[in-house]
């Protein structure tokens, strides 16, 4: 598609039928990504006042339809975050003061952690206060209003991607498979014999059990969940034969 169809359409992050005039330097974007990604600076989406209908390049306060030739700008709009984009069950939520996907119905808003989840996991989650106001701790970006979903973990911390919260270390996934895999590989590759009798103290990053195990340096197994998400916190010994 030319650039001149992609404007009328969007860009590569919302599909609309319209450009926002920046309330900070006055000039045109398809949205407040494509202009922070261009600028130095910031767009406020809650002070976009004006936007400029992609068919006619009518100048017009901000709303759904262009006044001048009947434009649809989106499906959903929201006239607080001045979204605009295709149907995707949006819905504004006052309480985390920007719109989320929905359908509405299938979230509830967690007043601890200051976040929508779902349903699911309502009285079900470990809540951590304010827990969306920060960085994903993996890609940087901030959770909160990010338009990528982030996983709520175990811990209660959340983030985009990764196997193992760099918070607290928990495993963000369910591993017992992996760990089981890594049963066959310990069991297949036997340590030298000067490593055979050496034991070490462990910290579990997923039950927080500490225990005493054999030495391995393919991983250290938790005596008390099986897991290998574990840390050595002491120093090794080696016993008797």
């Amino acid at each position: 598609a030319s650039a001149g169809e992609k404007e009328k359409n969007g860009c590569e992050h919302y599909r609309r039928g319209c450009l926002l005039r920046a309330p900070c330097c006055g000039k045109l974007y398809a949205c407040r990504l494509c202009h922070d990604g261009a600028e130095g600076h910031r767009l406020d989406r809650f002070r976009v006042a004006e936007v400029q209908c992609a068919r006619c390049r009518r100048l017009q306060k901000a709303q759904q339809s262009c006044e001048a030739c009947h434009n649809l700008f989106g499906e959903y709009y929201c006239s607080i975050c001045h979204l605009f984009d295709r149907d995707k069950k949006q819905y504004h939520c006052t309480e985390c003061g920007i719109c989320r996907i929905g359908p509405k119905e299938d979230f509830f808003h967690c007043s601890k952690c200051n976040l929508c989840l779902n349903l699911s996991l309502q009285g079900k989650h470990k809540c951590i206060e304010n827990v969306s106001r920060q960085d994903c701790p993996i890609c940087l970006e901030d959770i909160h209003t990010s338009r990528v979903g982030a996983h709520v973990l175990p811990c209660g911390h959340l983030l985009h991607r990764g196997y193992r919260c760099p918070v607290c270390m928990h495993s963000a996934l369910d591993m017992s498979r992996y760990w089981r895999q890594l049963d066959d590989e310990v069991a297949q590759t036997p340590m030298p014999t000067e490593y055979q009798n050496m034991m070490v103290e462990i910290l579990c990053n997923d039950c927080h059990a500490r225990s005493t195990v054999h030495f391995h340096l393919l991983g250290m197994k938790c005596t008390n969940c099986d897991s290998y998400n574990t840390a050595q916190d002491g120093k090794c010994r080696l016993t008797l034969e």
